[in-house]
């Protein structure tokens, strides 16, 4: 507010009248300035403690009992909804009483009776001892790996009479070799799997694999295993071609990628990321799970797999997947687990002082009525049919009522 000494008017009254004016737009402007800071200092304050809460906190984005600012020693069950208005009933049921599982029956058994001398089977009275019972306990045993080598005998056969008759020399007769995964392999089909299943079940890394074979008299090195499970996994080709098409099959269809690092590939440095996609066919009959890797995270790896595909498709809110918004015949849906989180980093960053009825608290009790009747559904073991009956009935209500909160 900029005012010419010149243009001052010579009455008092005026010049306090403008005075006044220039006071109350003097602390205007400071209230704004102050109010402008505030938001600004809160905007970080929330920043810095959704980070720590992200470092040092709970990964579970379940919402933590008594204060939110405190960190839980440990990770404590997710409580039921103070505000809710639909009560859970909980089925009654008996405790088991807790002890040693019995060993599967279909394993070999091997008794060894454990008896007295003979001496020790006259009573004092000079009688002989009569059996009238046994006390049997079980234990489990395991046989350590052995190697062995399987030798592929295929007898020749020549006809003698014929010998030193033909231009060509004798015709010999053998049996062909047997079909192999890898041809001219000394690797066995137990072999090249228990290998495979160590490394991709197990996690166990072929030079630990390594330093396994060794104890057991073997010099297999990793990279001869290496081999090995590439050309597996180029022979296994059309298995994956076969699953690739159950996945298709649909309705649904779950994709998800993650990070994986790749420490020696051509061309890329090591720290470079890249993705291994996982397309999932849900539901309760045939679940299909593929993997593929890939260098990249571009929307294409998704729109390739799925081709002509129509149906759901569900994933997280990664905008590689917007395409699927517009994809004819497809049905984009989303991940409540991933709807929570969003909320759950809002009160992360409001801290112990926030308020308790704030928007985020009242989403996160929508989220957690719906989250009390799928765990219901699942104590008392549902059909497919009875979770839709129930999503119907209970969760449907408060769907339309969250969506009406929301707009």
């Amino acid at each position: 507010m900029n005012i010419e000494p010149s243009t001052l008017p010579d009455n008092v009254d005026q010049l306090k009248a403008i005075m006044a004016d220039f006071q109350a737009h003097y602390e205007r402007q400071i209230a704004d300035i102050q109010d402008h800071y505030q938001k600004k200092t809160s905007l970080l304050q929330e920043e810095i403690r959704l980070l720590r809460a992200r470092i040092y906190g709970r990964k579970s984005e379940k919402h933590p009992p008594g204060d939110p600012g405190q960190l839980p020693l440990f990770d404590m069950p997710e409580p039921e909804d103070a505000g809710e208005e639909e009560a859970i009933q909980v089925l009654a049921h008996t405790r088991k009483k807790p002890g040693r599982r019995p060993l599967p029956e279909d394993l070999p058994r091997i008794e060894v009776v454990h008896d007295i001398p003979e001496e020790e089977k006259v009573c004092q009275c000079g009688c002989r001892l009569t059996r009238i019972g046994e006390e049997v306990s079980e234990q489990l045993d395991i046989i350590p790996a052995k190697m062995r080598v399987i030798r592929h005998i295929r007898p020749k056969y020549a006809c003698r009479n014929c010998e030193g008759l033909k231009d060509d020399g004798p015709s010999v007769k053998i049996a062909p070799p047997e079909p192999q995964i890898i041809p001219k392999s000394i690797a066995t089909p137990g072999l090249l799997a228990f290998i495979i299943v160590a490394k991709f079940v197990d996690a166990l890394p072929f030079y630990r694999q390594e330093g396994r074979f060794a104890r057991l008299g073997v010099d297999l090195s990793r990279g001869v295993m290496c081999k090995w499970a590439m050309k597996v996994a180029g022979a296994c080709q059309p298995l994956l071609n076969l699953l690739k098409d159950e996945v298709l099959e649909g309705p649904l269809i779950n994709i998800d990628e993650t990070t994986v690092q790749v420490l020696s590939e051509p061309g890329r440095d090591p720290a470079t990321r890249s993705y291994m996609w996982v397309f999932c066919r849900a539901g309760p009959e045939r679940p299909v799970l593929i993997y593929q890797y890939h260098p990249g995270r571009s929307s294409k790896v998704a729109s390739e797999f799925l081709g002509d595909f129509k149906g759901y498709v569900q994933t997280d809110g990664y905008q590689g997947y917007d395409f699927l918004d517009v994809s004819p015949g497809i049905r984009h849906v989303g991940c409540w687990a991933h709807v929570r989180r969003k909320f759950m980093d809002v009160i992360k960053a409001q801290g112990k002082n926030r308020k308790k009825s704030g928007s985020a608290d009242v989403a996160m009790s929508f989220i957690r009525r719906l989250y009390g009747i799928e765990r219901d559904a699942a104590k008392r073991e549902l059909s497919p049919e009875g979770v839709y009956q129930v999503r119907q009935e209970r969760s449907k209500p408060i769907l339309e009522e969250f969506r009406e909160w929301l707009l």
